[in-house]
């Protein structure tokens, strides 16, 4: 059995698996977990596959910074706090940078840093089982992994608001409802729904897909102008290539096919009504 908090596990589709791998104690960040979370990350950035799955063992997606280990170490808990948000948002960053689609898959808590983990999806497939609380001000602290940049930007600021200064939890239910997550799967098909729609986006065009990330990523700071520029620059480059062109035509025939009429059946066959 492997001892690495987090893992990777390359798929022959194409599809390149996060895994956080620590579920006895929740996968929760301690400096060592937060480290390897760093380096992991960093491996996959330099050959991420066509789509990368995150996912965690166990019952708890992730539960946030190992209170334990942040406690009882006086004058240093400062030093070492920070050395684990650091090493947790090189890896969030990098996360969010990647060029290819991000599935994410959660069950359970995705409490504290967890969240900022979560969220670095494009895609969160989360279980009915799926918890989300911040709970960061109620142990006296203040989000970390990129929670108070992301949650703004899925929820607008008095949702985000609410969540981080009331520490209210999210079931999965609300996490959907309210556009935190991208869908929400019964417990026993999370892991198999998240790996198909990583699959399917492996499947995909590679070439349109990092593309659309780039203009995803560049509307969130654009004005309109711009971003209408963007999209045409973007969709022209595409347009002329083999990859564009082969799929336009394989669609065209597969519609073709759908609208032929099908021939009638021969005469002996038809049923009688009476």
């Amino acid at each position: 059995m492997s001892t690495q908090p987090i893992r990777v596990v390359r798929h022959p589709d194409g599809v390149v698996e996060l895994l956080l791998d620590d579920p006895g104690r929740g996968n929760a960040l301690d400096l060592p977990t937060a480290e390897a979370l760093r380096d992991t990350v960093a491996e996959v950035t330099a050959d991420p596959g066509r789509a990368v799955l995150l996912r965690a063992t166990g019952a708890n997606f992730c539960v946030g910074g190992d209170l334990r280990a942040f406690a009882g170490r006086g004058a240093d808990t400062a030093s070492y706090v920070h050395a684990v948000a650091s090493a947790a948002h090189e890896a969030v960053r990098a996360l969010h940078e990647l060029p290819v689609p991000v599935v994410s898959a959660v069950r359970g808590a995705a409490a504290g840093g967890g969240i900022g983990l979560a969220l670095a999806g494009d895609i969160v497939v989360a279980a009915r089982s799926a918890r989300f609380r911040l709970a960061y001000t109620a142990i006296g602290l203040t989000p970390d992994c990129g929670a108070s940049w992301v949650l703004q930007r899925l929820l607008g600021p008095r949702r985000a608001a609410d969540l981080i200064l009331t520490n209210r939890v999210l079931t999965g239910e609300d996490a959907e409802r309210w556009g935190l997550v991208s869908r929400l799967v019964d417990e026993d098909e999370l892991d198999d729904s998240a790996y198909r729609t990583a699959a399917d986006l492996a499947a995909g065009s590679g070439t349109a897909l990092r593309a659309a990330k780039e203009l995803l990523r560049a509307a969130a700071e654009a004005p309109l102008e711009r971003q209408l520029a963007e999209e045409a620059r973007s969709i022209t480059a595409l347009a002329g290539g083999a990859e564009a062109q082969a799929a336009m035509e394989s669609f065209l025939a597969a519609r073709s096919r759908v609208r032929a009429p099908s021939a009638p059946p021969a005469p002996e066959s038809r049923q009688s009504v009476s």
